[in-house]
């Protein structure tokens, strides 16, 4: 009951601000006092030249921190179901910590690596005469810096609910096939990945219903909200959070939005229909 008067109150009547993307918000007169415009804050967003280049950023990195996210670990959760129980304990505290780091706090990490006078990686590469790096005016380093960000953080969270998935797995499977002579790799793959299948599509459906909701951190605090790097580093949150604070447009700011969750809502329910043709039995509804 708890939790679910927590969606109740988090996430359905907060849908009742969605009147706000058709609307030209007036402070003086209120919300439901403000004028009705239909689908102008929707125009005014599509026919931006800011549209085009926020909705490729946020589908394609995310389609990618998704796709290299789910294989890295899937690969460090079976590594870590091969380690005795003593390095586990070890390597779950390593790989878990980053996760509970503030983005802030990574962010002024970043910065002292890539800050373009005394950065750790620009004194490194003065040693072996290589000219230093303007990071943060060259926006082609930066899907690989957010891609490498991202895996730092999230990998270990992802990593223990596979790893926890692989230790339900009944041992009887590797005794058969240890006594038929399969060898370890061989395990993992015809035992290990195939019996976690249905874990890794529940989590590659939810985050594709996720695909337009970039992590706002990530995309702000790591790249430092540099004008230089929206090329490939602005998404649909970080235009969102400008177009509050910077513009103060609040009905484009909603329209943009619902936007992301009508696309989202989509996403999710084409990808559970293509994964029930493929496998029902691992659809999500």
């Amino acid at each position: 009951m708890p939790a679910i008067l927590f969606v109740i109150v988090f996430c359905y009547l907060p849908m009742f601000g969605l009147v706000i993307a058709f609307k030209d918000i007036n402070y003086a007169k209120g919300i439901w006092g403000s004028d009705w415009v239909g689908f102008k804050n929707f125009e005014f967003f599509f026919s931006s030249q800011d549209a085009l280049r926020i909705t490729r950023n946020t589908l394609l990195l995310n389609a990618w921190f998704i796709a290299i996210g789910i294989v890295a670990s899937v690969i460090v959760g079976v590594l870590m179901a091969e380690l005795g129980r003593g390095m586990v304990k070890l390597f779950q505290t390593v790989l878990f910590f980053p996760y509970f780091l503030s983005w802030v706090v990574v962010g002024f990490v970043s910065y002292i690596l890539l800050n373009p006078t005394y950065g750790v990686i620009n004194k490194a590469m003065e040693i072996f005469n290589l000219s230093g790096v303007d990071w943060y005016s060259k926006p082609e380093y930066w899907p690989l810096i957010l891609t490498l960000t991202y895996l730092w953080k999230n990998v270990g969270y992802t990593a223990i609910i596979f790893f926890t998935g692989l230790m339900s797995i009944d041992a009887s499977y590797y005794e058969a096939a240890s006594i038929d002579g399969a060898s370890r790799f061989q395990q993992v793959m015809k035992i290990s990945i195939p019996l976690i299948v249905p874990l890794i599509m529940l989590l590659v459906i939810l985050n594709i219903g996720r695909i337009f909701y970039s992590d706002f951190g990530l995309f702000y605090f790591i790249p430092r909200n540099a004008g230089a790097l929206y090329e490939t580093t602005d998404v649909i949150d970080t235009y969102v959070f400008r177009s509050l604070r910077v513009v103060g447009d609040l009905g484009m700011a909603s329209a943009a939005g619902l936007y992301q969750s009508v696309v989202g809502l989509v996403l999710v329910v084409a990808t559970n229909l293509i994964v029930m043709k493929i496998d029902k039995d691992s659809a999500l509804f």
